[in-house]
């Protein structure tokens, strides 16, 4: 009997360290925007920017054929410090939406773009995407809702079978990437959609992808996270239209 109190004792003991810690890493602090990202969060005479509590939306003055692009953060990293990429984003015309997360993981708010596809019923056609953590999720939630025509992966691959959901896709990387496991990425290439482009940014690294400074075990970037942004917005609103 005193055995089994003691197994239980442990195993209670156990799952408190782990919910301990779980809960210190989601209360621990996201990486910020800087400046750049800051500055992208205003409004200019190409596009209309608006905070939405749950969301970020880009409306681009000149819209292209009812395009939309649904984005979701990379792990444990602000929303606002994806707003210089949405926003060149919308500069090429495409209509493009940050969504924010629980805790700033997109694990805890995959579903979120649903709000977004039932409050804009005027966008005829939409992509979604995601950095990381954050592609992972936006191709999850791709595979499930008929709405969505394409996805976009940077830094990010999918961890269930896309290879025959009919989607199309986009997949972005930095050559100086030294977050990305590339074992995993390479692994998980016959899951990707079958129709996937596959395009690497020359002298970008990871954190590049966003404008939140530098990430543990990142590589150097040749690229300032500026020009890889908009080589990334570039690419993705050429592949969309």
């Amino acid at each position: 009997m005193k055995k089994k109190k003691r197994k239980l004792l442990i195993a209670v003991c156990a799952a408190a360290a782990v919910c301990a810690v779980l809960l210190v890493y989601l209360l621990t602090g996201s990486h910020p925007p800087n400046e750049e990202a800051l500055g992208a969060l205003m409004s200019t005479e190409t596009v209309t920017v608006e905070d939405m509590g749950d969301r970020i939306v880009f409306s681009p003055s000149e819209q292209l054929a009812g395009r939309g692009f649904i984005f979701y953060p990379g792990g444990k990293v602000d929303a606002e410090a994806y707003a210089y990429f949405a926003h060149a984003l919308a500069d090429e015309g495409i209509f493009s939406v940050i969504v924010r997360m629980p805790f700033d993981l997109a694990v805890f708010g995959s579903g979120g773009a649903s709000k977004v596809l039932d409050a804009y019923p005027e966008i005829e056609s939409w992509t979604i995407g995601g950095h990381s953590l954050g592609g992972v999720m936006a191709a999850d939630y791709a595979a499930k809702d008929e709405r969505i025509s394409g996805v976009v992966f940077l830094a990010a691959y999918p961890n269930s079978d896309l290879s025959r959901s009919g989607l199309r896709a986009l997949s972005l990387t930095a050559s100086n990437d030294g977050v990305l496991n590339r074992e995993k990425y390479d692994a998980a290439l016959p899951s990707f959609p079958a129709d996937t482009i596959f395009s690497e940014i020359e002298g970008g690294n990871h954190a590049g992808f966003g404008s939140y400074g530098a990430q543990e075990g990142d590589g150097e970037a040749t690229l300032s996270p500026a020009a890889q942004q908009e080589a990334a917005a570039q690419r993705i609103a050429e592949w969309i239209n």
